[in-house]
């Protein structure tokens, strides 16, 4: 399937993760990415997957100067910029109380403040190829999951922001979609190794019985929303979760 044939994508958190899968897939088919991340190593392992097709650059998403570079980047190495994924996230979880102004700013730094940034520098680009944004919702969010208050906020200013700019730019035919993930992770991968019986508790809740795999549960359903076969669809949440949350 070549259904990202000649894409130029910048992901954030693009390196390892989510979001190295993300990179992965799209490269299969036919994109060439951007990959941004904090991880230099992971970041000159993702670039031997496809070196002709993949750039990295080393950044801290919370810097607003990050984002443009990053645009940047992908009109130099590549030509142009088609789509742009928000994966990247960085928050701690504590109890509501407990979360100090510095977990608050660590949240909203990394996940609202840098969607934001990242979407605005690709607002020209994008303009020009008509592309398409995904940003990352959580089902954490949704559901308002204990020891989450930072991250739940901030991923429900972002969905909030999505339907904003899904309006906005429908004249600029940009498309802007949200993808709320249940992925196992590398750290939900420790988790169960540690916990298996309150992995299995967990996974059985769901109803396909067990978490997401980045690349071909995740990945695919990211690159519907970047490509063609989801041109009539903007300011939607889709559940990739197994079925854990059902949107009305």
């Amino acid at each position: 399937m070549k259904n990202l044939k000649e894409q130029v994508i910048i992901v954030t958190g693009g390196a390892a993760g989510i979001g190295g899968a993300l990179t992965k897939v799209f490269v299969d088919r036919g994109a060439s990415v951007v990959a941004v991340d904090v991880d230099e190593e992971a970041g000159t392992e993702i670039k031997k997957v496809n070196s002709k097709k993949i750039a990295f650059l080393k950044g801290d998403v919370s810097k607003k100067e990050v984002a443009q570079q990053a645009v940047e980047m992908a009109v130099s190495k590549f030509g142009k910029l088609t789509g742009l994924v928000n994966n990247a996230h960085a928050s701690r979880q504590k109890p509501l109380m407990e979360l100090s102004s510095e977990d608050w700013d660590l949240s909203f730094t990394t996940g609202f403040n840098a969607t934001l940034n990242f979407m605005k520098a690709a607002y020209s680009e994008l303009k020009k190829n008509k592309g398409a944004i995904v940003n990352f919702g959580s089902g954490a969010a949704i559901s308002g999951q204990e020891n989450q208050a930072s991250y739940v906020a901030a991923k429900e200013a972002i969905r909030g922001l999505s339907r904003v700019a899904a309006n906005e730019w429908a004249t600029d035919e940009i498309r802007v979609n949200i993808v709320c993930p249940l992925a196992l992770t590398e750290g939900v991968a420790k988790w169960k190794e540690s916990q298996p019986k309150q992995y299995e508790q967990v996974a059985n809740k769901i109803p396909l019985k067990h978490f997401g795999d980045p690349q071909k549960d995740i990945a695919p359903v990211v690159a519907f929303l970047l490509s063609e076969d989801s041109q009539y669809m903007t300011g939607q949440t889709l559940m990739a979760d197994g079925g854990d949350i059902k949107l009305r």
